[in-house]
Formats: structure tokens, sequence, C-alpha cells
């Protein structure tokens, strides 16, 4: 790669990034997800415009933000949720999504959205991010069975040594509990040495190139450094999650999503619109429309109709199956556009609804049913 036409893209692609609130905020009517603009900007700055930029020059750097998306979504999940009935009901629906086709909710890209509207607390925040979490989990898990490697065995494999090592490395802080080298840790932690940071990183792309080495899609690796990350620091770090989330919504994230839209085919979409509307039609369908139906015992129904639009959202894993579909062959070019379009206007329509709703129900929220407390 030329270093110049590298620093060229990586240069525009960060004027995109630091525009995408600016516009967002200017835009008349209800505010749309930031993520839409970001992939708009990469379609306009990407060869199928301006030709300004080209995902390749800084593929690297995009990997690592899908990384860090990935990463932040497995801290934000609790593994005792599985224990209880959100899990419970969560894995439900995804198995019922299984058998109909869509299995993928894009947790990673609603988090910033319900952190700004105070969606993520209470009843109704434990059951979505329960149901995120496994509309992200499970499906990482199919790709790396299914599509990382050159056989289900070799894939199976390769998943347990990756789990298995994810394992031990939860493990670790306990080595050096009480010793001196935890106190440097935490000595450095709010210093120029930033050493949680700078661990954090190190798990990250530790199990990012491990997760590549087995075969595995490197999305399952960053997911699993949020899973191991969350153990390390439940609490003890304090402001750990804010730098997470300044290092990577701050830079790396963004320049994932504006890469990826530098890649999207929109002339395919525009010859053929009605495929990208029949798979907005089927995630709806689908993967959300079961909300309605599994949540009936546990959330009244505005919420209900809530978790179907959320929970069928979805981008960044069919980014990730359109590439792996395009580079093994499996997916039409024409194909994987729409099915990235779709994964788009998902992320632009339904969690603008879920807010919508959001905010005309809470001055009524005292009018709710009231339900009892989550059994164990």
């Amino acid at each position: 790669m030329d270093l110049a036409r590298g620093l060229d893209t990586l240069l525009v692609a960060a004027v995109v990034a630091a525009l995408a609130p600016v516009v967002v905020a200017l835009l008349p009517g209800p505010r749309i997800p930031q993520v839409v603009v970001l992939l708009a900007g990469g379609v306009v700055v990407g060869p199928e415009v301006l030709g300004w930029a080209e995902r390749a020059e800084i593929d690297l750097l995009a990997n690592v933000g899908l990384g860090f998306l990935f990463l932040l979504a497995g801290y934000e999940l609790d593994l005792k949720l599985f224990q209880e009935r959100p899990g419970r009901v969560a894995v439900a629906a995804w198995l019922v999504t299984v058998a109909l086709g869509l299995t993928t909710t894009a947790l990673g890209t609603l988090l910033p959205i319900l952190r700004d509207n105070d969606m993520l607390g209470g009843r109704f925040g434990r059951y979505l991010l329960a149901a995120g979490a496994v509309g992200e989990l499970f499906p990482v898990l199919a790709i790396a069975l299914f599509l990382g490697a050159s056989s289900e065995f070799v894939a199976l494999a390769s998943l347990l040594a990756v789990a298995v090592l994810a394992l031990v490395l939860s493990f670790a802080p306990r080595l050096i509990r009480g010793s001196r080298l935890e106190r440097i840790v935490r000595e450095g932690e709010g210093a120029t040495a930033q050493t949680t940071v700078r661990l954090t990183v190190v798990l990250l792309l530790l199990l990012l190139v491990v997760a590549e080495t087995f075969g595995l899609d490197v999305v399952l690796g960053a997911f699993l450094a949020g899973l191991v990350l969350r153990r390390w620091a439940p609490g003890g770090y304090h402001g750990l999650e804010d730098k997470l989330d300044a290092i990577g919504y701050g830079f790396f994230i963004p320049l994932f999503f504006v890469a990826s839209g530098m890649t999207l085919d929109v002339r395919s979409i525009a010859e053929a619109p009605l495929r990208l509307v029949a798979f907005f039609l089927l995630l709806l369908v689908i993967r959300g429309v079961p909300a309605l139906f599994l949540y009936r015992r546990d959330l009244p129904a505005v919420q209900r109709v809530q978790m179907m639009l959320l929970t069928a959202t979805a981008l960044p894993l069919l980014v990730a199956l359109a590439e792996i579909g395009l580079r093994n062959g499996t997916m039409l070019r024409e194909n994987a556009a729409a099915l990235v379009g779709a994964g788009a206007l998902s992320v632009l329509v339904f969690p603008t609804a879920a807010v919508a709703i959001e905010r005309r129900r809470r001055p009524d929220s005292a009018n709710l049913p009231r339900f009892p407390p989550l059994p164990p």
C-alpha cells in the first residue's frame, strides 16, 4: 500500500467521521443514527461516487474498528443473564429465527443509540441486552463453525481452542492479585502509562490474531475479548469503559462504518431496489415479529413492539456475512449489496421508530401494567 494514498484515504475517512455528528444535528426531523450518516459518507467519498478513497487503503484500521465494535458489545454482555429468564427467552427467540433463516441483531450498533435515549436500564433493558447479545454471539459462533474453516470438525476444534484460551485469560488477573505487578497496573491506570487501556488493546489484538490463525472470523475473537475484559475489570478500574468508548467510538468504529460504505455496490441496489425491500421486510418478519409473542408474559405490548423493532435491526454482521460470502463465492454481488443495504435501512428505520415510541411512552409510563420481579 502506498503510504501517501493511505494517509489521504485516512484523512478523508476521518473528516467524514468528524462531520457525521454535525450532519445528524443539522438534519430536520427526528435524529437518525450516526452509523447511517457514516455509511452514506463512505459511499459518497468511495469509488462509486467521488472516488476520493478506497477501503483497501485503510482495511487494517477498519478491521480493528470492527474488533472494537464487538469488543464493546461483548463487554456489555453479562453472562449471568443466561441463567435468568431474559437469557432463556432470548435463546428461544433466536432458535425460532434460526428455523426461519435470519438470526442477527446489531447490538453493537444499537448500544450508542440506546445509551443516548436511556433505554438500557430497568426490566426492558435487561431483556433487550439479552436478546441483542444472543442475536450477535450465536451468529458469530455459526459463522465460525460453518464459514470460517475448511471443515466443520476443524471449525469446532478451533472454536473450542479459542474459547479455552479466552477462559484461561479471564482468570489471569487472579495470578497477579496482591502482587507488585497489580499495584503497577493500578498506579498507571490514570497516568501517561494508561496500563489498563494498553492491556486491553493487547488482549483484543491477541484474540483477533488467534481467531484469524485458527481460521475463525475475527468478530469471534473481538467478542470473546470483550467477555474476558468484563471479568478482568468488573468494576475495579472505574474509568476503563469511558476510555474504551473514547478510543472505539471516537476513532476506530466510525472508521469501520465509513470504510464499509466505500464497498457498498449502490448501482446494483438502484438497478433492483425490490431485492433490498424484500430483505428489509424479512428482517422485520423473521427476526422481529417472534418477539411480539415470546415476550408476552414479560413485557407490555408497547415494549414488545419496541423489542420487535430493535431485535430486527442488523448491520455489522450482515456486512461480515456479505464479505465472507463474496470471498467464498457463495453470494452474488447484487445480493450482498442488497443485504447490506437492507441492514443500513433497518438501522435507520427501526431504532428511530423505537425511540419515537419511547419518547411518547415515558409520560404515560406510570400507567403501564406492573410485572413481577425477574425469576431466577
